[in-house]
C-alpha cells in the first residue's frame, strides 16, 4: 500500500514536470508563436513550477524552521517580479517614462498582494472547510512587526520624492533582521501529505537533494518564464486596447506574481491556510523592503554611478496609498488572524482604489482612518507587537506549521 502510495506521489510529481515541458519549447525553440498562445504555456509551466515549489517548502520545514522555510519559498516564489521590475528600472537611466512604469509595477505587485491574495486565502478556505477566519501562529508575529517596521519606513518615500541607496540599505537592513530573526526559531515535524510525504521520508541527505533540485530547476523556470510571460500577457492585453499604464501596473505583476498565487491557493486549499497566510505575509516583506531597495540600485548602476532614482506626483501618491494599505493590513493581523470581514474590507477597498484610480489620495486616507479605527478597537494586542521580536517563542503547546486555521 505504502508503495503504491509512493508510485502516486512520483506519479503526480512527473505530470507537474510535464507542464513544464511545452512553455519551455515555445520559448527556445517557437518564439514567433502567437501572443496568447504563449501566454497560456507560459502560464502552465509557472504553474507546475509553483506545485514543485509547494511540494519543496512544505518538505524544508523538517530542517528549517517554518517561518524561514516559508520565506524562502516566498522569496523564490516573487522572482519574476524582481526580473521584470529591474528591467523597468534599468531601463529608465535612458528613458524616464521606465521610472513610472517600474513604481507602477513595483505599487501594483503589493497592493495585489493584500487586496487579492490574502482574501483569496480566506475565501478558498471558506470554500473548502467553512472556516470563517485564519489564524497565525506566535512566530508569524515576528513577520508583522518586521513588515509594519518596513511600512513606517516607505512612508517617508513619497515625502522624499525619489529613490536613493539611503532607502536601499535600511530595507535591506530591516530585511537582514527579519531573516536572522526566523532562522533563530527550531525547526518543527510538519504534517505532509502526498508528494510532500513521499519526499520527506527518504534519509536526510536524499531528502534534501530531491527538495534541492526541485526548488533550483523550478527556481531556473521561472526565471526563463516570468518575463516572456509578462510581455506575451501584456501584448495580448494590448492588442484588446487595454491602457498600457494599467496592463504594467496591474496585469504585469498578476502575471509575475502568479507563482505566488498558485502555491497559496495549493496551501489553502488542502487546508494549511496558515501557511497560506504566513507566506504572504513573508512576500509581502520581500516586496516591500528587496523588490522597493532594487529599484535604486538597478537605476544607479544602469546610470554608472550613485544617483536617485526620481519620482513624478503621481508616483509619490501610489507608494502613499501602497504604504496605507500596508499599514492598514497589519493592523487587522495584530490578534495574529484575520477574520472573513476583515479579508472582504480588504477586497472591496482595494476594488474600490482599482476601478476608480483617480482616488488614490482619498483611499489612502481613507485607509489611514481605518488603521486608528481599528487600533482603537484593538489596543489590547498592541503589547503584544513589542514581544514578538524579543520574547524567546515557545516551541509547545503550538499547532504544527501548514496545519489549517481555527
Amino acid at each position: 500500500m505504502a508503495e503504491s502510495g509512493t508510485t502516486k506521489s512520483w506519479f503526480t510529481v512527473g505530470i507537474a514536470v510535464a507542464t513544464v515541458v511545452p512553455g519551455l519549447f515555445v520559448l527556445l525553440a517557437v518564439p514567433a508563436a502567437d501572443p496568447a498562445i504563449k501566454a497560456l504555456l507560459y502560464g502552465v509551466a509557472i504553474v507546475g513550477a509553483a506545485f514543485l515549489l509547494s511540494w519543496a517548502a512544505e518538505v524544508a520545514q523538517l530542517d528549517f524552521s517554518q517561518g524561514l522555510a516559508l520565506a524562502l519559498l516566498a522569496l523564490i516564489a516573487i522572482l519574476p517580479e524582481y526580473v521584470v521590475d529591474a528591467s523597468f528600472a534599468w531601463l529608465a537611466a535612458d528613458d524616464p517614462a521606465y521610472a513610472g512604469y517600474a513604481v507602477a509595477n513595483m505599487t501594483g505587485a503589493n497592493r495585489l498582494l493584500i487586496g487579492i491574495a490574502w482574501p483569496m486565502v480566506i475565501v478558498l478556505g471558506y470554500l473548502r472547510f467553512r472556516r470563517r477566519k485564519v489564524d497565525l501562529e506566535q512566530d508569524h508575529g515576528i513577520e508583522l512587526t518586521v513588515l509594519l517596521m518596513a511600512t513606517i519606513y516607505v512612508f517617508v518615500i513619497p515625502f522624499k520624492g525619489n529613490l536613493n541607496l539611503v532607502d536601499l540599505v535600511i530595507l535591506v537592513s530591516i530585511f537582514g533582521f527579519y531573516i536572522w530573526r526566523i532562522a533563530r526559531l527550531p525547526a518543527e515535524a510538519p504534517h505532509l501529505a502526498g508528494p510532500a510525504q513521499t519526499i520527506g521520508a527518504y534519509p536526510p541527505l536524499q531528502r534534501r537533494l530531491i527538495i534541492g533540485a526541485m526548488t533550483v530547476g523550478s527556481a531556473i523556470v521561472i526565471l526563463m518564464v516570468a518575463k516572456p510571460f509578462a510581455k506575451a500577457l501584456v501584448a495580448s492585453g494590448t492588442a484588446l486596447g487595454i491602457d498600457e499604464f494599467l496592463l504594467v501596473q496591474w496585469l504585469a505583476p498578476l502575471a509575475s506574481e502568479s507563482p505566488e498565487f498558485v502555491i497559496v491557493a495549493l496551501f489553502a486549499w488542502r487546508g494549511a491556510a496558515t501557511s497560506a497566510l504566513g507566506t504572504l505575509v513573508s512576500s509581502k516583506i520581500n516586496q516591500w523592503t528587496l523588490l522597493v531597495a532594487m529599484l535604486p540600485l538597478v537605476f544607479s548602476i544602469a546610470k554608472g554611478g550613485i544617483t536617485a532614482m526620481p519620482l513624478d506626483e503621481r508616483q509619490q501618491s501610489e507608494v502613499f496609498l501602497t504604504a496605507a494599505q500596508s499599514l492598514f493590513a497589519v493592523s487587522l493581523l495584530l490578534d495574529l488572524r484575520l477574520s472573513i470581514f476583515g479579508a472582504a474590507l480588504l477586497f472591496v477597498l482595494f476594488m474600490t482604489q482599482l476601478i476608480i484610480p483617480e482616488i488614490r489620495d482619498e483611499m489612502a486616507y481613507l485607509y489611514i482612518v481605518l488603521t486608528v479605527v481599528n487600533l482603537i478597537i484593538s489596543r489590547r494586542h498592541l503589547t503584544n507587537a513589542f514581544k514578538w521580536i524579543w520574547v524567546k517563542q515557545r516551541v509547545g503547546n503550538r499547532p504544527a506549521p501548514g496545519g489549517g486555521s481555527g
